[in-house]
């Protein structure tokens, strides 16, 4: 029986290889996603969100 040490060897290097190529793929996708939530702004408070504010604001000056 003979061990083939050489496939072994370089089946496991072509793993890491792919693996890292997918890794970095994954990587470039998810910032180019945070990216995207970075660009899309928070919708403006509610009308009653800031009626509140006002009122604490006029409260705080008396």
């Amino acid at each position: 029986m003979t061990l083939n040490y050489g496939l072994f060897v370089n089946t496991i290097i072509q793993f890491t290889i792919v693996a890292f190529a997918i890794f970095l793929v994954i990587k470039q996708i998810n910032r180019l996603h945070r990216a995207d939530d970075r660009k899309a702004a928070a919708p403006p408070p509610p009308r009653q969100e800031l009626l509140l504010a006002e009122i604490r604001d006029i409260i705080k000056e008396k």
